[in-house]
């Protein structure tokens, strides 16, 4: 398959969007969020609004360039320009809603891990800026490792199993109890680092008699850092399976990491009412994998991503709707 932005010629592109998207994060944390507040349903509204927003708006941006770049290419023609720049804009939007997908295992992980090392909702923003900035480079990273290792049809293959294998022990998983405390990465750092109980009001390190000490905040970025890095393993491939183009991979992984702050707020609240999302989440991943292992190869080289997107959305809708019928029977039920 034709790669149309490869890093090499498209380097402008590339370099421009992530010049953008740090500005953009300058912008929330520098005057949006100078000062430390507690998120509340309506900002975090506010914010999920924008940076969906931010995402589609780069979709459409995405479809006008490539219409225009293929009408202007002999290879592509009668309706054939049109139809490619469709194509690749679909691709976008489904890895983006893929991303947007697996981010919501991700919310969970947060809450646990506010709620575990005891940090105030006030200082919760500036830590997940942080994390978010950190994800951002390690995306980079692995989606510049994944365009190379998807040139080789054995690792596409091993990825898909991997997914599959991910997918179906999500499904089979037990909710049970995790005490972070006890996790390999609290222990390490306590092993190594001089770990203060202060909150540090905000700061990742404090001074005490003449020492520095990390604080809980410094703890907890380290251990969402972990965190994303064992996410990324899913959610890279999984995109991979959606699109070969490095650049639509890429555009659609940040938009989909830089909305994770705004939707942890905004789903905080009704996070325990969503019983249902990882069988969701189960056959997203299961899907995928199916993708990259045989359904690719069983529709010549690309299986239709009109129906990667019907798959998507419907495993997604059906997860939130039976999650809104199982919460408005129990709520409904008589307490004893």
């Amino acid at each position: 398959m034709d790669i149309y932005f490869s890093f090499a010629e498209y380097w402008p592109f590339y370099f421009g969007f992530t010049l953008g998207i740090l500005g953009l994060l300058a912008l929330d944390l520098g005057v949006f969020h100078r000062e430390s507040h507690a998120v509340h349903f309506r900002e975090a509204a506010i914010w999920t609004v924008v940076w969906i927003s931010c995402a589609l708006l780069f979709g459409a941006g995405l479809f006008q360039y490539a219409y225009w770049n293929f009408s202007n290419d002999p290879q592509f023609t009668g309706t054939a320009a049109h139809s490619e720049a469709w194509r690749l804009t679909m691709e976008y939007y489904a890895g983006y809603l893929v991303e947007k997908s697996l981010a919501v295992d991700n919310v969970f992980v947060f809450a646990l891990i506010f709620s575990s090392l005891g940090i105030l909702p006030k200082h919760q923003h500036k830590i997940l800026f942080y994390g978010v900035l950190g994800a951002l480079v390690f995306r980079i990273i692995f989606i510049a490792l994944g365009s190379y290792l998807m040139g080789f049809h054995v690792v596409v293959v091993l990825f898909g199993l991997f997914l599959m294998y991910t997918g179906v022990k999500i499904l089979y998983a037990e909710d049970k109890k995790v005490d972070l405390e006890k996790s390999k990465v609290i222990t390490f750092l306590k092993r190594y680092l001089p770990i203060s109980t202060q909150d540090g009001d905000g700061k990742f390190f404090i001074k005490e008699n003449g020492k520095w000490f990390a604080t809980p905040m410094f703890l907890t970025l380290v251990f969402l850092e972990v965190s994303d890095i064992l996410f990324a393993f899913d959610s890279v491939p999984a995109i991979f399976a959606v699109s070969r183009e490095p650049f639509i991979v890429f555009t659609s992984n940040i938009f989909a990491v830089l909305g994770l702050r705004s939707m942890f707020f905004l789903l905080s609240d009704v996070m325990q009412k969503a019983k249902y999302i990882k069988y969701a989440l189960a056959v997203i991943l299961v899907f995928v994998g199916m993708k990259m292992t045989f359904l690719n190869e069983l529709y010549g080289g690309k299986f239709p991503i009109r129906w990667s997107m019907f798959i998507i959305v419907s495993a997604l809708m059906t997860a939130f709707i039976a999650s809104w019928v199982k919460f408005r029977k129990e709520s409904d039920a008589p307490h004893p």
